[in-house]
């Protein structure tokens, strides 16, 4: 499975203990973030979250305002580099 640089890197911060989470606003509108311990965080793209949960790799449990991801097992067999 071929995937972006950014996807990577993605997953691999998630596998670190990083957290992604979906915020939506009153208005419907959703911002993706990447959550550290330390209480930083940075905008990560829709069009980057989608990619991997298209391909299965992520999935969330759906709340609103907001949502929690997590890697799927497909998702830790990439970052542990057993293709799935």
């Amino acid at each position: 499975m071929r995937l972006s640089r950014t996807q990577h890197h993605l997953l691999l911060a998630i596998a670190a203990g990083r957290f992604l989470k979906s915020h939506r606003d009153i208005e419907g509108r959703k911002v993706f973030r990447l959550h550290a311990l330390d209480g930083s965080s940075q905008t990560v793209r829709r069009a980057t979250v989608e990619a991997l949960g298209q391909r299965g790799l992520i999935d969330s449990n759906k709340k609103f305002p907001a949502a929690t991801y997590w890697l799927t097992e497909a998702g830790q067999k990439v970052v542990s580099g057993r293709q799935p």
